[in-house]
């Protein structure tokens, strides 16, 4: 299941890059997997999410893509998101608002399964979290992500906080849609 992936451009420089020295928009994201439930009680705000891929996970598994496509539902927002292939901390991620009914409709064109969630939002250690917690097919599962402004920046762990599963595919929504939670 490992693919080869292209390197980070940071790999072959002397520092990962910034959001500001990138020329060009990127997500510098760390992914937990959650404990416990104390989060709960932090949490500021909450939003639901339904989401699906316009590409499928075969096709970027057998190197024909190198980005996926994803159109969001958030609440009464919603978005189309590409993001490049890269695992790990750094991609290359674009994401447009679009007007809902035109996400529905690509919804029901989407590939492979659809991701549910509900997107907790929660202050910590002058950090933003945002726990997911998925439903339907993926019910069951809870991970945390932070975005940074640099790959290496520091940054305080809440005590909810479990495993660093950052580099592993299985957590990638993506992946979720494809081989769903309730399935491993």
């Amino acid at each position: 299941m490992p693919q080869a992936v292209r390197r980070h451009v940071w790999l072959v420089r002397d520092a990962p890059p910034t959001n500001e020295d990138a020329g060009m928009p990127l997500e510098i994201e760390r992914k937990f997997l959650v404990t416990s439930d104390a989060w709960r009680g932090q949490a500021s705000r909450r939003v639901e999410m339904a989401q699906a891929y316009l590409n499928d996970l075969a096709t970027l598994d057998a190197g024909a893509m190198n980005v996926s496509v994803r159109v969001r539902i958030q609440g009464d927002e919603a978005f189309l998101n590409m993001k490049s292939r890269e695992a790990g901390t750094t991609r290359q991620e674009f994401d447009y608002p679009i007007p809902i009914e035109d996400a529905r409709a690509l919804l029901a064109l989407a590939i492979g399964g659809r991701i549910e969630k509900r997107r907790h939002y929660i202050d910590f250690g002058g950090h933003v979290w945002e726990v997911d917690e998925f439903l339907g097919d993926n019910a069951g599962l809870v991970v945390a992500e932070l975005e940074l402004e640099r790959a290496d920046s520091p940054y305080e762990r809440p005590a909810w906080l479990g495993d660093e599963v950052t580099d592993d595919v299985r957590y990638y929504n993506l992946a979720l849609a494809g081989r769903p939670f309730s399935g491993w």
